[in-house]
């Protein structure tokens, strides 16, 4: 973990000590106050942070896209105004300070048939040699997840023994993204899969003392960057070769993990608006399934109504910045 080095470094400490007590989570506040901590190190005179006038610079030398630049500056505005409380500073020089306008972004979705595409190159690479098939299997089940139930990366990486339950066919996530715990239920032939999986774990493992659910070791969990590989082959060996575009104020993003857990829920509401169901309907058991806490997060979903229309949105945007 990296150190703070200016002379506001013990006040930083403090403050990111004070937020942990508070019950917020500290890994992404970290590194903007590590760029406001690097600022400050290159100023001549560091009486100046008390003045709005140096965030507007600040703001315009952080070489970063717009949503990261406004993520910096919103952790060292919480930073001052903690500061503010306990009265080391009775103004806060970031309160009329604006945000940058971000970019809008189309994240990349697979179709239907890529996502069987993709889990079937994934299956295909497991090895049937007893000291690595049941780490083979137990990538190939995280990556069904993701692509069957929508869940995060980590989600799955994460799940214990207890929280499979095979007679109900649920999984119970606990205290991921919102600390927000669910129960989901997932789809038979998904759970299938698991059962066959557990029992040949519980044949070629003797003593089995594991707590997870999928392994990646002796006493080990599968780790997030493995799955991130696998996924990343797997893509390239479908031939999809998308990298991420930024055309006018919009990203287009590239295939990543995270981007089997949109494309779950475009096409889950492709297919409810095929079935006749309305979207707003659909939407609320949707986001539940999800983990949102607001259904307003999962309506996000709506601006790109399935893979075809991303990709001719992508490739209109295109043509209008050529012939620009």
């Amino acid at each position: 973990m990296k150190p703070f080095k200016s002379f506001l470094s013990k006040e930083l400490e403090n403050f990111i000590v004070y937020r942990k007590g508070l019950g917020y989570s500290v890994k992404h506040i970290r590194n903007p106050l590590l760029i406001f901590d690097r600022y400050i190190l290159c100023l001549p005179d560091s009486s100046i942070i008390w003045q709005p006038t140096c965030y507007l610079k600040f703001r315009n030398e952080i070489k970063h896209e717009p949503s990261t630049v406004n993520t910096t500056l919103y952790a060292v505005r919480c930073f001052f105004e903690y500061l503010r409380r306990k009265q080391n500073h009775l103004n806060n020089p970031l309160k009329d300070i604006p945000c940058l306008p971000q970019h809008a972004f189309i994240p990349f979705v697979f179709s239907l048939q890529q996502v069987e595409q993709l889990l079937e190159v994934v299956c295909c690479r497991i090895r049937h040699k007893q000291r690595i098939f049941l780490k083979d299997l137990s990538e190939y089940l995280v990556i069904l997840l993701l692509a069957r139930c929508g869940l995060r990366i980590n989600e799955p990486l994460r799940l214990k023994m207890e929280d499979y339950r095979p007679d109900e066919k649920t999984i119970y996530i606990e205290k991921t993204k919102f600390k927000k715990d669910r129960l989901i239920p997932i789809p038979m032939l998904v759970a299938e899969q698991i059962d066959n999986y557990l029992s040949s774990r519980s044949t070629l493992i003797e003593n089995d003392i594991n707590p997870y659910l999928f392994i990646g070791g002796e006493q080990k969990r599968l780790k997030d960057h493995r799955i991130r590989l696998i996924f990343h082959e797997a893509v390239s060996h479908i031939g999809i070769s998308r990298t991420r575009q930024i055309i006018g104020n919009t990203i287009f993003g590239k295939p990543t993990p995270h981007c089997l857990r949109h494309s779950f829920a475009v096409n889950t509401l492709k297919l409810a608006i095929a079935r006749k169901q309305s979207p707003q309907n659909v939407l609320p058991v949707l986001a539940t399934y999800l983990g949102h806490v607001e259904y307003r997060h999962t309506m996000k979903y709506l601006k790109v109504v399935d893979a075809e229309s991303g990709v001719r949105l992508l490739n209109f945007a295109g043509t209008q910045r050529e012939e620009a």
